[in-house]
């Protein structure tokens, strides 16, 4: 008997119970920290706090990152392929790409409430009790669907919360020797190169079940292709923002959140729209993505900051 999955299936057991209707509140809660949280961080660097823009956005794609290499060297099936009595809730099942192990989706979770927990515990206590809420309910909601373990979500939490602590300490550190960025960004590029490498050339499990491969590992890859472009271009972004672009808020502009939402519109429409149509389709799924997510984040933190500050 394997415990994780008895809990699961206990977890599906009390979804039919409720007749479903818990299912789309925690499809919703686990939908917000993959695709609305992971916007915070650009509007935080555009118009409310540089540092604490960088801040996020080395959390989360650092995070990917690691998550995304731990998900390729353990290459843990999903529940339902593990067994087949687990029937993940509504569409959930699509969301759940990659391996199982650890869950992406607390990790986005615990990044992003995360941080907003720690940079405003002193200010909005109420605030800070939420972040610590949703991201305990994003957790379970993962469970509660059937698409991760309990031991996929702890572990993205312990996953989290380490990159979160690195994080702090590099952004204390930062301050006081700039020259250490240069540093990070060369180390930060050698991670990459690494780590693509290494995804590419590892061994996969390589199953089949009536003659039909049960998960393919290409497939697996694309989160991390993508984490690594995001990476690739927030550390190439910064490099330039810093020595060239020298980005100050224009805290009294009203226009500022106007232009953040336009720039969180950019964004979206090159990932959902531009990308697909172009570099994906000219450069396959792997390196159209990855080439995607990095000319992003340079757009993000290097170019769009230009604009802002013409148009401010």
């Amino acid at each position: 008997m394997h415990i994780d999955i008895e809990y699961l299936l206990f977890l599906q057991e009390m979804r039919m119970a409720t007749g479903g209707f818990f299912n789309e509140i925690f499809n919703a809660i686990s939908k917000i920290a993959v695709d609305i949280m992971p916007i915070l961080p650009y509007l935080i660097f555009w118009a409310v706090d540089k540092s604490w823009g960088y801040r996020f956005m080395g959390t989360l794609w650092s995070g990917e990152v690691v998550n995304g290499v731990m998900k390729l060297t353990a290459c843990a099936y999903r529940p339902w392929i593990r067994d087949s009595r687990i029937e993940p809730a509504g569409d959930s099942k699509v969301a759940a790409t990659g391996y199982s192990f650890p869950s992406g989706h607390t990790l986005n979770a615990t990044s992003m409430y995360g941080t907003t927990a720690v940079w405003q515990r002193k200010k909005r206590k109420g605030l800070f009790i939420l972040c610590i809420v949703m991201i305990l309910l994003t957790g379970f909601s993962r469970n509660f669907l059937g698409v991760h373990t309990p031991q996929d979500v702890l572990v993205a939490l312990i996953e989290a919360s380490f990159v979160m602590f690195v994080a702090g300490l590099l952004q204390n550190r930062l301050k006081d020797d700039p020259k250490l960025c240069d540093i990070l960004t060369v180390v930060g590029l050698t991670v990459v190169v690494a780590a693509l490498i290494y995804i590419q050339i590892k061994p996969y499990p390589m199953d089949y079940v009536d003659g039909k491969l049960l998960v393919d590992p290409q497939k697996m890859m694309n989160d991390s292709f993508k984490a690594l472009g995001g990476l690739t271009g927030f550390l190439a972004g910064s490099h330039i923002e810093r020595h060239f672009v020298k980005y100050e808020i224009p805290k009294n502009s009203k226009n500022l959140p106007l232009l953040a939402g336009v720039g969180v519109g950019i964004m979206y429409s090159w990932i959902t729209f531009v990308s697909p149509a172009t570099l994906q389709a000219w450069f396959g799924a792997h390196w159209g993505t990855f080439i995607s997510y990095t000319l992003m984040l340079i757009f993000a933190i290097a170019l769009y900051p230009l604009f802002i500050r013409k148009n401010k």
